[in-house]
């Protein structure tokens, strides 16, 4: 609740409920002062006081405190104060942005008093008496003193806002582009969007703000408000179009159609002239400021009309005679911008010039001439004159750019009027003076994404173009590169620009002309969005070598605009091999070790041109010619190391850079170099870095597998595998998830490791993951990576990590994945069911004796066929129980040799020793013989052996042999030809069962 108590509190509520009272006022205000609007960071000093005052109050609450008079009146102070900052708080975080931009000296001249207040009730207490520790007093006199001379202030980019507002007042006749820069600029200050829908909309609350001021009779403040709001509303978001026009010609048909003669007031009795700037003086006469300083600084020292003497330090503006003098010119000038479209229409044409030539001076004069001649509808009347001869049409191509230039109604107003863009085009054709008036035209429309649309569908505007950029004018050129600078992000125009054959002249312009020019065309193919095809264009014509050549320059806004060009056009893997094999590798990590931190821009577009050139190679078939990035063991350390000394935007490109390099033919190499850097070091600790965390994981991916035992103890702990928890569960890039799962799967099957992921729930999250997860098609390759890194926790040599595994109800998943997941699942999921299988004989429980009268006992538990005991997913992980036998036979039919390994490794722990007769069974049942057999013809030796070393094993069985041994004997046969010395050796032993060949053959 709000504490409203006085003094008189004090009398019948003890004072430690008063105190716990203030102590929880204080507490909600600290809180709430985070969530402000303005004035944040005076708030957050504010927040900080009270966060130190609270101890000292909750201390004090501890004393016997029976109301003193000192004490009711620090009471009284925190009291009222509380109240107050309170309310300015709460102001502060629910009223309209604007508004309290406008009272931001307000706020915080109030935020000062409420400091200073409390620090006046602090020091009215009783110390001495209290008994308050030493460490109290003191932090209370401190806090005092700092409080005291504590001053808030608006922060430079309100004070400045707040001084062009009054400016503007003073001002009256302020212009719209005035005030369309400083709603912007308050805008931008508050934190709400610019876009003119938003700007309009919290305009419109702040004049409601100001009626609810109005309501509560709060006049000053009121009147104040008004003249801001006369202010802004001047600029064009805060009403549309089809508004400013009504409210235009509303004014406009009330003057009549006659201008009027000035009145005698309005002339400088010195100059005999309409003043602009009347001044009064101290005799009370008025004249033109410039004329009646002249007067005095020529030593007259009387008023020129009643000869009394003057002061010359009293110079007093006449605002309401500048006003009238200023709404008179106004008056006439919209008069006559209305009578003159009359006169645009006559065959007279050096009537019409002499027109047009009034209308620009108008346009230039004031920004409200503009608006007014926008208003006046007078677009489509100069459109139509570009049909006349080429100097109305230079004079209406200018005039039309001034009007378009800062007006986006001027600009849609174009799109309005049929072949608009068509005429303005024609122009572009003709002699260069007119042209560049043209291309200066549409570069002010292309501003606007109407219009850009527009100026696309004019079919020869590219192959104009074009020619102009050719254009000895440097500025005629400049225009038109521009131009095709922003219209190429179209795919359409891109077309175009092919077909107007751009490339060509862009190239020649690249290599001559002067320097800035160079700059022009070399900015324009960075930013160029171009298509595939014309990247590879451009490389055909030639512009690896003006590139490389500007690169060798030591300049480096030249260096700048050359290497985003490269970036850009090395986007394109052939493009990329092409620059690596014109040796510009070298030259950019020159540059790149040359300019230091003061340069991060360049250092990010010269490792964001490096990664791209990394990725070029990856495209590469592994071959002994195969192009490589980084030539030299030091270019690779040096690249690395500077990941140490840069921000996370160089960072970023460089952990890229290697990823790339990680796949490439290259990578084995590199990933020898970056070990012996210390790469798993700096990446482990990057884990850390919320900017680049994503890319460390990513990296540490590709080189995990390599890196020693050791070397992974040393650098990943138990703070490391908490890190790796928090990207699975919560990290939304996929990739940084699956790189997360590989590493888990990829770090040595070590007894520490294991425990460290256990102990930061690893495992949980990985089992939960793939429960949610694993039909989701989407996610094949996370769910990959997730079964791989299963495997680590199902070892046969740790039964407490199988056996918590299991528990989570992980077998049950695996077999389904047999049949759902991906060839490398299947592997997985196979290796993991394998190594299960393997511990289930020892954990198959004995079936106990039944005692007493037989008839009588509960039936007896059935014995598992292969473990002869009693068995359970979760307590033996039997394959029987799990149902896993027939899924494992269908990938035997895998066509990858990896997971039918995986598969035969799993399903041959059920033929081991005493279970092979009834391991053999089982197979038989489940048609696994057959596959068994054909792999004795796969070209995986490793299949061969496994599937001979089986069959050695199963044809043991007389039923077997009978059976099964008759398919056998080609391909084992054949092995015994061609296979390596043990293969022949293993399939003569097998022959030899089946009787084909004798045991004393040469086979053995």
């Amino acid at each position: 609740m709000v504490l409203d108590t006085v003094v008189g509190i004090a009398s019948c509520v003890p004072g430690s409920e008063i105190i716990s009272d203030i102590i929880e006022e204080m507490i909600e205000i600290i809180y709430s002062s985070k969530n402000v609007l303005v004035k944040k960071e005076s708030f957050k000093e504010l927040g900080s006081y009270l966060e130190r005052i609270v101890p000292i109050l909750k201390e004090l609450n501890k004393k016997d405190i029976k109301g003193s008079e000192s004490l009711n009146n620090v009471i009284r102070i925190l009291n009222h104060e509380v109240k107050d900052a309170k309310d300015v708080t709460t102001e502060c975080t629910k009223r309209n942005k604007v508004y309290l931009l406008m009272n931001s000296r307000t706020v915080a001249k109030r935020l000062e008093h409420i400091t200073r207040e409390f620090s006046r009730a602090l020091s009215l207490l009783p110390l001495a008496s209290l008994g308050l520790s030493s460490g109290i007093a003191d932090e209370i006199v401190n806090l005092c003193d700092i409080m005291q001379r504590v001053r808030f202030k608006a922060a430079v980019a309100e004070e400045e806002i707040l001084d062009r507002i009054d400016s503007g007042i003073q001002d009256w006749n302020v212009d719209r582009s005035y005030a369309n820069d400083l709603l912007v600029r308050i805008a931008e200050t508050v934190g709400i969007s610019t876009e003119r829908a938003s700007l309009k909309k919290e305009f419109e609350e702040f004049k409601n703000e100001i009626e609810n001021v109005r309501l509560k009779k709060d006049q000053a403040e009121a009147i104040q408000m008004d003249q801001i709001i006369a202010l802004l509303a001047r600029a064009d978001a805060t009403s549309s179009p089809s508004e400013k026009e009504q409210k235009y010609f509303i004014k406009r048909n009330s003057l009549g159609s006659q201008p009027l003669e000035p009145l005698h007031s309005f002339f400088c009795p010195i100059t005999k002239d309409v003043m602009v700037d009347p001044v009064e003086t101290s005799s009370g006469q008025t004249f033109e400021r410039s004329a009646i300083e002249k007067w005095l600084a020529d030593g007259n020292k009387f008023c020129p009309l009643t000869m009394n003497p003057l002061d010359p330090s009293i110079l007093r503006p006449n605002r309401t005679l500048r006003q009238s003098i200023e709404e008179w010119k106004d008056r006439n000038t919209m008069i006559n911008i209305a009578s003159m479209k009359s006169k645009l229409t006559h065959d007279d044409e050096e009537e019409v010039l002499h027109c047009l030539k009034q209308l620009d001076d108008l346009c230039e004069q004031r920004d409200r001439h503009r608006e007014w001649i926008i208003l006046e509808n007078y677009i489509p009347i100069l459109i139509e004159l570009l049909g006349r001869n080429r100097e109305i049409r230079k004079q209406v191509l200018a005039i039309l750019c001034t009007l378009a230039k800062d007006s986006d109604d001027a600009k849609e107003r174009f799109a309005t009027v049929d072949n608009s863009i068509e005429c303005i085009v024609r122009s572009l054709g003709r002699r260069i003076d007119e042209g560049k008036l043209a291309a200066a035209l549409l570069l002010v429309l292309s501003k606007s994404n109407l219009m850009r649309n527009f100026i696309g569908q004019a079919r020869s505007c590219i192959l104009l173009l074009v020619t102009m950029s050719t254009s000895d004018d440097s500025q005629a050129a400049a225009y038109a590169l521009e131009l095709l600078e922003i219209l190429s992000f179209s795919d359409d125009y891109i077309i175009q620009m092919a077909k107007a054959n751009y490339f060509k002249p862009l190239l020649c312009r690249l290599t001559q002309g002067p320097e800035d020019v160079k700059m022009d065309m070399t900015s324009t193919i960075a930013e160029l969005g171009l298509t595939d095809r014309n990247k590879a264009s451009l490389f055909e014509g030639g512009v690896l070598g003006p590139l490389l050549h500007l690169l060798a320059r030591d300049n480096v806004e030249m260096n700048m605009v050359a290497i985003k060009a490269l970036r850009n056009l090395s986007s394109l893997p052939a493009n990329g091999l092409k620059v690596i094999r014109e040796g510009a590798v070298s030259r950019l990590l020159d540059l790149l070790f040359r300019y230091n931190s003061s340069y991060m821009g360049l250092r990010e577009e010269l490792t964001a041109t490096l990664e791209y050139l990394a990725i070029s190679t990856v495209s590469q078939e592994y071959s002994p010619t195969a192009i490589s990035l980084l030539e030299s063991d030091e270019d690779i350390f040096k690249l690395f190391n500077l990941i140490n000394l840069t921000g996370p935007g160089v960072q970023q490109n460089i952990l890229r850079t290697f990823q790339a390099l990680c796949q490439s033919p290259s990578s084995s190499n590199v990933i020898t170099k970056l070990i012996e850097c210390s790469a798993v070091q700096v990446l482990a600790q990057l884990f850390e870095n919320p900017n680049v965390r994503a890319d460390a994981v990513k990296l540490l991916r590709f080189i995990v597998k390599d890196v020693d035992e050791f070397a992974i103890l040393e650098h990943v702990n138990l703070r490391r595998m908490e890190t790796l928890h928090s990207i699975i569960q919560s990290s939304g890039d996929m990739e940084e998830i699956t790189s997360a799962m590989d590493i888990i799967s990829l770090l040595p099957e070590n007894q520490q490791i294991t425990n460290w992921l256990l102990d930061a729930k690893v495992l949980e999250v990985i089992v939960s993951f793939l429960n949610s997860n694993r039909t989701d098609p989407r996610k094949k390759q996370l769910v990959e990576s997730a079964v791989g890194a299963i495997c680590r926790f199902t070892v046969s040599t740790n039964y407490a990590w199988q056996k918590k595994t299991a528990e989570i109800g992980i077998i049950p998943v695996l077999v389904q994945l047999l049949d759902s997941g991906t060839t490398l699942t299947k592997k997985y999921a196979a290796i993991s069911l394998g190594r299960f299988s393997e511990s289930s004989m020892r954990l198959s429980q004995p079936i106990p004796k039944r005692k007493g009268f037989w008839c009588f006992s509960a039936p007896q538990e059935t014995c598992c066929l292969i473990h002869g005991g009693i068995c359970s997913v979760e307590s033996s992980f039997c394959l029987i129980e799990a149902d896993a036998v027939s899924p494992l036979v269908r990938v035997l039919q895998d066509p990858h040799p990896e997971a039918c390994e995986a598969s035969l490794d799993a399903l041959l722990t059920l033929i081991e020793g005493e279970k092979l007769e009834s391991g053999s069974n089982i197979l038989a049942q489940a048609q696994a013989i057959e596959p068994i057999i054909r792999f004795l013809s796969s070209p995986s030796t490793i299949l061969q052996e496994k599937s001979l070393n089986a069959l050695e094993k199963i044809f043991q069985l007389p039923e077997f042999r009978q059976k099964y041994g008759p398919s056998a004997h080609i391909p084992l046969v054949d092995l015994t030809q061609r296979g390596s010395r043990n293969i022949r050796a293993i399939s003569a032993r097998v022959l030899a069962h089946l009787n084909v060949i004798l045991p004393a053959s040469s086979f053995f």
